[in-house]
């Protein structure tokens, strides 16, 4: 062979499998099929259901005229949140793969909200138990494949993005691609990350048509409210009510407030993932799900004031889990692709929270079983 290798060196051998690989992907994902229209009596598939955001998609739906919802949740009945009137309700641990496999029998379309999680206080203190959600994704997106389904929506979060674009609370709205280069939220952020990473594959390698929003702050009505892993506006409520009810006017708020933040209502989630779950050029393509209002704590704690009509004494927890610096959502692709955007005010969104958590404040007080978390 007069000393001349006949085979082309292997990195120049990985360099072409690569690109043909990336073109191969491309092409397919160009490639898609249009679906018959949903119809009222084919199986909708709601996980994570007896908590805030599921349960209020499952009411949505309902709404709207389906007429086959399952709605599962490792939680007891009692202690889910939203109960339904027919709708299919199973008490199953979807980190199983076999719970997975029952629940995905016969679904159409199949939306994944099921996580261990909460507001900051528990993803920083239980990583290992927000890490352990990714067996819930990797299971029901097998299982949804398997089961046929048309169309799966994974719930991801905006902890997913590169904190080091977060050290600043006067940060820059963040943009769907800064979450490359990869430095996710320890524990929750990177389990939410390779999880997209799943859905992206199962497009692009089997076909099944997958979705994924990256969520920034639900609230409202229905949400966890007490127990550790309640949001900032739910806490934030709770705090002022439990202060005004034990005439103790003072608020302890972990960090120094300057913390910044949007917060979407839970009204305009569920229709975003509506929107996002339907529209075709979104397929396997991470979106923000998400207000672009961004206020600070201080502002929130004001803004809860109000409603409240009581002035708070402030202290602060240096000390205490705060997160990023500062968060906000960018929503130029959102609007450029659905024309829509997440846009109840932070002001009315939170007269309607204050107002719920009041009542369950109050059932509580006087005995009856209420949900928290």
């Amino acid at each position: 062979m007069n000393g001349v290798n006949s085979k082309p060196p292997r990195t120049g051998r990985l360099k072409q499998h690569k690109k043909e690989r990336r073109t191969s992907m491309q092409e397919q994902k160009r490639v898609v099929e249009k679906d018959p229209p949903l119809r009222k009596d084919e199986r909708i598939v709601i996980t994570g259901a007896g908590g805030f955001i599921a349960g209020n998609l499952a009411l949505y739906f309902k709404k709207k005229g389906f007429t086959n919802i399952r709605a599962v949740d490792k939680k007891p009945l009692y202690e889910w949140y939203l109960h339904v009137p027919g709708v299919e309700n199973l008490c199953l641990d979807v980190s199983d793969e076999d719970n997975c496999r029952r629940v995905c029998e016969g679904a159409v379309e199949v939306y994944n909200l099921a996580a261990d999680m909460g507001g900051m206080g528990f993803i920083e203190r239980f990583r290992i138990e927000c890490l352990r959600s990714i067996l819930i994704n990797t299971h029901m997106v097998e299982a949804a494949y398997r089961a046929g389904a048309r169309r799966y929506f994974f719930s991801s979060s905006a902890c997913a993005y590169n904190t080091l674009l977060q050290k600043d609370p006067n940060v820059r709205a963040l943009k769907e691609s800064d979450a490359y280069p990869a430095m996710a939220e320890r524990g929750y952020g990177w389990e939410k990350l390779m999880s997209e990473m799943f859905c992206e594959e199962y497009w692009h390698e089997r076909g099944m048509k997958t979705f994924i929003a990256r969520f920034h702050n639900v609230y409202g009505p229905h949400g966890t409210w007490d127990g550790g892993r309640e949001k900032a506006p739910a806490a934030m409520c709770r705090k002022v009510i439990e202060g005004m009810d034990k005439k103790d006017l003072s608020i302890n708020i972990w960090g120094n407030g300057e913390q910044t933040r949007s917060f979407m209502y839970i009204d305009d989630c569920v229709v975003g993932i509506d929107k996002i779950m339907h529209c075709d050029n979104l397929i396997a393509t991470p979106i923000n799900l998400g207000s672009s209002e961004m206020v600070s704590i201080n502002t929130l704690v004001s803004k809860v004031e109000r409603i409240a009509g009581v002035k708070l004494k402030r202290t602060y927890d240096l000390e205490a889990p705060q997160g990023v610096a500062g968060r906000n959502s960018d929503n130029t692709f959102i609007r450029k692709v659905l024309k829509w955007e997440p846009n109840t005010s932070l002001d009315k969104g939170l007269a309607v929270t204050y107002k719920w958590i009041q009542g369950q404040y109050e059932k509580r007080k006087k005995g009856h079983r209420v949900g928290v978390g």
